[in-house]
């Protein structure tokens, strides 16, 4: 048998922190707004999110991580970024960061 060849992707994680600076947090009627509105129709094929504990300025913050799988391509790329710009702008975070790694 032959073996499978795997075409090489991109693995973009978008980490989302869930406390709005001056107060409060993202509930999660907000995260599931902000999939529907916003992940979904830009990756309707799918993607993966899960919870995590972030550090950021020394003190402890809940994250939302999503991660997207695509192939190689530019179009895809920049709506990874239109994901976190709006996340950014949507709950006020200060910073964000994406991570964008090849993988197969």
């Amino acid at each position: 048998m032959a073996p499978v060849v795997e075409r090489p992707v991109l693995s973009e994680r978008i980490f989302c922190g869930l406390s709005i600076p001056g107060g409060g947090t993202v509930s999660q009627q907000d995260i599931d707004t902000f999939i529907v509105e916003v992940v979904e129709p830009r990756f309707p094929q799918g993607f993966t999110m899960w919870r995590a504990q972030g550090r950021w300025r020394g003190g402890s913050e809940e994250t939302l991580v999503i991660e997207i799988l695509h192939p190689l391509n530019a179009r895809l790329a920049e709506d990874v970024r239109e994901i976190a710009d709006e996340y950014r702008r949507r709950f006020k975070q200060e910073a964000g960061v994406r991570v964008v790694v090849p993988a197969r």
